[in-house]
């Protein structure tokens, strides 16, 4: 049996997964006192709090392990975050705590997860900083880029997993996805007892985008890029240069979100009538011109047909709530709730029931199961996190906080049976020593 610490331990997915091989957690560390609490209770250890205060002041009382895990912060690093990376002065520096540890403890092993793109962060700059951080530590060091749904659990949900050895790494054999493609139904519950229904504004919105969809001809195909709403009857710049680049009478001759007339406006007023992605001095990027003209362009088309709704979905406060993305195909079942439904940022997201998008640490953004009406369940949120069987925070917006923060356990599983495995003693008698010495005097005597 190995030892193990669970540094920003979360719900637990490390000590799910290395518990399940026999290893032993001797330390962990997790800030949040609620979820120290709840790992107490599923796991019999009581987390220590604020790792960097332990390591400044009393780093001796991290024992002496074989493994460290670390699912540290991945705001820092997220396309979807600010992208500040060890800029960020609470979270971006968590990971040299990490490389303190393993420098005083020196284990043998360690696993850490983080979002995908910190490959990527800053021209790989932030990757390269860390990897040679890793091995001047003293490890051998390789990652992996991996996601729930190839392994059977219908989440996409990328995230690299970073393994070290004092070793080296030559034993391991990364997992291979499966062929087999996740089965949904698997995860989804027939009406589960404690389910949060859609709500109604929320559900007068989905409606309010069927009737849109409804009303396009069946020969008219819903556009597969994001339909922003707002470009619909907008007629301000935008290939050229922002818009705000031009005078308050120049811009005057214009129109925007919506099709307002931006004529006797002052700059005030001509920013609040336009997208918030137009309100800056920075020339749109090629994407984003791309869909703002397939926005105006698919209004144009149909515009006589959804005029009337369009000035209903213009009433919205939210700008995400005047964004639909059709994730499903141009000649899909135009039926809205045959598929997962997402509220995000971006817009609301209608995708195909292969699998669900990643959870994420905000309530706000929790999957629909668009035939049952309902938000996906805690329990179902676990599954797909490979925490099933353990008990979660009773506050829905903590529960899915944490489950959008939690590695998931299963590919853990996968990874630390290839990297964790005990060295096996050839066991024979002292004459066949001997003998096969003689041979060959640098007989290693153990695989």
């Amino acid at each position: 049996m190995s030892t193990f610490i669970d540094l920003f331990a979360g719900l637990g997915g490390f000590h799910k997964a290395l518990h399940e091989l026999g290893h032993q957690c001797v330390f962990a560390s997790e800030i949040d006192l609620t979820l120290q609490k709840l790992y107490f209770k599923n796991w019999g250890i009581l987390p220590e709090g604020d790792i960097r205060k332990i390591i400044s002041t009393n780093l001796k009382s991290i024992p002496k392990h074989d493994i460290l895990c670390a699912g540290f912060p991945c705001q820092p690093f997220s396309k979807a975050g600010k992208q500040q990376g060890f800029g960020d002065e609470n979270r971006g520096t968590l990971f040299d705590e990490i490389v303190k540890i393993l420098k005083f403890r020196k284990p043998q092993f360690f696993i850490l997860e983080n979002v995908a793109y910190l490959a990527k962060h800053k021209n790989e700059e932030t990757w390269n900083y860390m990897e040679g951080e890793l091995r001047a530590a003293g490890y051998h060091v390789d990652h992996q880029i991996y996601s729930p749904h190839q392994f059977e659990i219908p989440q996409h949900r990328h995230r690299v997993f970073i393994i070290g050895s004092r070793n080296g790494l030559s034993h391991i054999k990364w997992p291979q996805p499966s062929i087999v493609e996740a089965n949904i139904s698997h995860y989804i519950e027939d009406n589960p007892s404690e389910n949060t229904a859609i709500g109604k504004e929320e559900m007068n919105c989905l409606n309010l985008w069927q009737a849109f969809i409804n009303a396009i001809p069946a020969e008219n195909k819903i556009l597969a890029a994001p339909i922003w709403g707002m470009e619909f009857g907008a007629t301000y710049p935008f290939e050229e240069a922002s818009p705000t680049t031009l005078s308050v009478q120049e811009l005057g001759k214009y129109k925007g979100n919506f099709g307002i007339s931006l004529s006797g406006m002052d700059r005030t007023e001509q920013l609040q009538n336009l997208p918030s992605y137009a309100r800056n001095d920075e020339p749109f990027p090629t994407w984003k011109q791309s869909y703002i003209r397939q926005s105006r362009q698919f209004y144009e088309l149909n515009k006589s047909y959804v005029e009337q709704i369009v000035a209903q979905i213009a009433q919205y406060s939210s700008q995400s709530w005047q964004k639909l993305e059709w994730n499903v195909g141009e000649s899909a079942d135009r039926n809205l709730f045959n598929y997962i439904i997402q509220f995000r940022a971006s817009g609301i997201r209608v995708k195909k029931t292969d699998f669900f998008p990643s959870l994420v640490c905000t309530n706000t953004q929790k999957p629909i199961i668009g035939w049952q009406r309902r938000y996906i369940t805690s329990q179902e949120g676990a599954k797909l996190q490979a925490l099933e069987g353990i008990t979660l925070p009773e506050n829905d917006t903590t529960c899915f906080k944490a489950l959008g923060n939690a590695v998931n356990s299963y590919i853990v599983k996968l990874i630390a049976d290839q990297l964790i495995r005990p060295k096996k003693v050839i066991r024979i008698n002292s004459q066949k020593v001997q003998k096969i010495a003689s041979i060959s005097p640098l007989v290693n005597l153990t695989i």
